[in-house]
């Protein structure tokens, strides 16, 4: 199963709130990376997930630690598994709702992504049975 986490990011220069959450799942080579400006809490309203350039695996066991560059500072909240459970796109090579099931110590549930316009938006939808 490939790996995602969870990053509390403080101090990053590009961020005037001075506190966001870094989304990374594993994909081939990289991270494919959201940042959050909240979690998003189970049942709760969807949260604007602004996608960024992909990360290095690294990150995935990254525990805590100054971020290069004085990018500020990071430390891990989450980190596990997932599972892509569907994928439904508007165009073949533009997917516009990702949904996944995150296995993690803090989060466990069906995490959805889905893209409008020029926008992604995050929800989860609550605690994983299997």
């Amino acid at each position: 199963m490939p790996r995602f986490a969870v990053l509390e990011h403080t101090g990053a220069p590009d961020d005037p709130a001075g506190l966001h959450y870094d989304l990374l799942l594993e994909q081939g080579p990289r991270c494919r990376t959201w940042r959050l400006p909240t979690i998003p809490v189970p049942g709760g309203p969807d949260v604007v997930a602004i996608e960024l350039s992909p990360h290095r695996l690294a990150w995935l066991d990254h525990e805590a630690g100054d971020v290069s560059g004085g990018r500020g500072f990071a430390r891990r909240i989450d980190a596990g598994a997932y599972a892509l459970t569907a994928v439904a796109d508007s165009e073949a090579s533009r997917p516009v709702v990702v949904h996944i099931t995150l296995h993690g110590e803090r989060f466990s549930g069906e995490l959805m992504l889905s893209k409008h316009a020029d926008q992604w938006l995050a929800r989860l939808a609550g605690p994983h049975t299997p």
